[in-house]
């Protein structure tokens, strides 16, 4: 017979182990796989672990197989990996590991993936232990640190180290030091592995335990423990009777009348509480009904009790720990979700300005009450649409869509302005009216054209996902990007309005028209252009609003409130009064939303519950214009 390769000889001397393999038992032959030193055994656990590990029945040697079929195997060679031959499956008996024996198998090759040479094998395991890590991976984690790895799986390893330390740590000591190092951790599985620690159990007794890790004890009647509650916990452990209600006592009587007396006491002598509880008293005395105590008897019951929580954690010093540093991640936890909260407002903030910066326009300087400017948002949107239809690459469409967008709106504008609004200037509720038909129409014929489906605007993918900072603070890069984008508008608009003649003749035409005409600049051209450009601007809006919300006939209709809101309260004709406003609403309504965020329509309304009130004391917005909108 030849001389036994140095794995198929570890085989044969853990024979017995693995034949008669048990949870209990198997221990020693995992571990002298696991520390053997040699290149195959990783190789062995890994197919005894995925049951494709066979034993011939004729010499008891071990291979790993392959089934040709029902009835043959391919047999290979644990040593040099090559194939010795199908052979008859009759011959061989399959080793199936239960799923304990998996379980530690799976916890010993650990420590080999963890030393492999590859980072992406190390970082799989790091990815296990991450999902399911347990007291058996401390060991492989700490040897694995001593040695030399890429720093982004080391930093995983020794925070692994330091969570399965607080939980599994063979000494108090061990585990204060390793809560010590999540001190204003961000992370949830920081607390996820801290709070289980400071869990506690409402226990009662006659006195407190000696030696119990007591967190509290609690008084009977407060809120955290009321009088009902408390005596419930009593009869729960067998320590007093079940109360008597109204309702059981009556029924109990009335089941238990014999010669027309219950318990000794006349029927019509039951005419009082006290009595009637006599005679329950005397029928519970001769077994007839089960033992019960009267309201009137749970606080004389409740006095001989002491009620208190205990921590599921033995060790004080332990959870002392884990309190103290819960109570510091809670208030920089806290600081973050504040610090979300204003990025959130300020994500809101900017759509808003987006969307009511060319109402800015139309409205704040030219004073045109402009209802179908949510249609615009909207026709840049579904011109975004369009064009990603024609050019499939996300980043090139949405290059080309927003100058096509611009394009369009604006010549929607100039039309509407020189069909109907030219004709309607200082006369308000005319040009409501008539701009609020057009919104109608606009609304139809977007869902004769696209349908009432949403359609898809698509995002470039580096726009996909978000920018986290920590657990708690995250933005998405959509809304960075939109973010951008007002702010580029933002300065343009200046640009526009200050260094530019049709920005000089548009302030001249807001402040005195008379004055203006007289200078030799055309009202109508001017008020054309303005009311183009402010439409053009809603509809480069609509794209940018189309990327994250759903492009339908309506979405114009979702922003114009807002928009309205956002000019008006900023100040009307003020560029710099809209950014306020749309600041001051973004932030109102994430912080509205954020005592109530199940309810977003309750916040929007106590958002404009606010704004009425506000513009009580401040009716020209927080920046007043001078000049004619001033005067009107």
């Amino acid at each position: 017979m030849p001389a036994l390769s140095p794995i198929q000889s570890l085989l044969q001397a853990n024979r017995d182990l693995i034949e008669a393999a048990s949870r209990r038992t198997i221990q020693p032959a995992i571990d002298a796989l696991a520390t053997s030193g040699l290149p195959q055994a990783q190789s062995v656990l890994e197919k005894w672990q995925a049951r494709e590990m066979w034993q011939r029945d004729s010499d008891g040697l071990f291979f790993y197989a392959e089934e040709v079929d029902r009835d043959t195997l391919r047999i290979f060679d644990f040593s040099t990996g090559e194939p010795l031959g199908d052979m008859p499956e009759d011959d061989f008996t399959q080793l199936k590991p239960n799923s304990g024996i998996r379980g530690l198998m799976g916890a010993a090759l650990v420590s080999f993936q963890l030393n492999s040479d590859d980072p992406a094998v190390r970082g799989a395991a790091l990815a296990g232990i991450e999902r399911d890590g347990d007291a058996s991976h401390l060991a492989p984690l700490r040897s694995v640190l001593d040695k030399d790895m890429d720093a982004a799986n080391r930093a995983r390893a020794e925070r692994l180290e330091r969570l399965l330390t607080v939980r599994f740590g063979e000494s108090d000591a061990e585990r204060v030091e390793a809560i010590g190092y999540f001190n204003g951790d961000l992370g949830v599985d920081a607390r996820a592995a801290l709070n289980p620690l400071v869990a506690t159990t409402l226990r009662v007794g006659t006195t407190l335990p000696e030696g119990g890790n007591v967190a509290r004890t609690l008084k009977v009647g407060s809120d955290a423990l009321p009088r009902l509650e408390a005596y419930a916990l009593l009869v729960d452990n067998d320590l007093a009777p079940p109360l008597l209600t109204v309702a059981d006592n009556r029924a109990a009587l009335e089941a238990n009348i014999v010669d027309g007396q219950v318990g000794g006491i006349a029927v019509a002598d039951l005419d009082s509480d006290e009595t009637r509880a006599r005679a329950y008293a005397a029928l519970a005395a001769e077994g007839t009904v089960p033992l019960a105590a009267t309201p009137d008897e749970i606080d004389t019951i409740l006095d001989g009790f002491t009620f208190y929580e205990t921590f599921a954690e033995p060790s004080a010093l332990v959870t002392d720990a884990a309190s103290d540093a819960l109570t510091g991640i809670g208030t920089k936890v806290g600081f973050n979700q504040f610090l979300d909260l204003s990025l959130d407002g300020l994500s809101l903030a900017s759509i808003y300005f987006l969307a009511a910066i060319g109402l800015a326009i139309t409205f704040g300087v030219m004073g045109v009450i402009n209802m179908a400017h949510g249609e615009f948002i909207m026709m840049g949107a579904y011109t975004g649409y369009v064009v990603q239809q024609i050019i499939p690459d996300y980043t090139l469409s949405l290059i080309v869509a927003i100058p096509a967008a611009f394009a369009v709106t604006f010549a929607a504008g100039v039309a509407m302005e020189r069909l109907i609004i030219r004709w309607l200037y200082n006369r308000p509720l005319e040009t409501l009216l008539s701009t609020f038909g057009v919104s109608i129409a606009l609304q139809q014929l977007a869902k004769n054209i696209f349908g009432t489906q949403a359609r898809p605007l698509t995002s470039p993918s580096w726009l996909d996902g978000s920018f986290q900072l920590n657990d708690v603070v995250g933005i998405s890069y959509i809304r960075i990007a939109i973010f951008v984008l007002a702010l580029i508008f933002l300065g343009i608009f200046l640009f526009i309005m200050k260094k530019t003649r049709l920005g000089l003749e548009t302030r001249a035409v807001t402040q005195n028209p008379r004055m203006a005409a007289s200078m030799g600049i055309n009202p109508d051209r001017v008020n054309m252009l303005t009311f183009g450009l402010g439409s053009g601007i809603a509809g480069i809006a609509g794209v940018a609003i189309g990327l994250y919300a759903k492009v339908t006939s309506e979405l114009g209709a979702d922003y114009i409130v807002q928009s309205f809101m956002t000019v008006v309260v900023g100040g009307v004709g003020n560029i710099w009064g809209t950014l306020l406003g749309a600041t001051m609403i973004g932030f109102l309504q994430k912080g509205i939303e954020w005592f109530n965020p199940a309810n977003t329509l309750a916040a929007q309304t106590y958002m404009i519950i606010f704004i009425i009130i506000f513009i009580q004391f401040r009716p020209r917005g927080i920046i007043a214009l001078k000049g004619r909108a001033a005067g009107d």
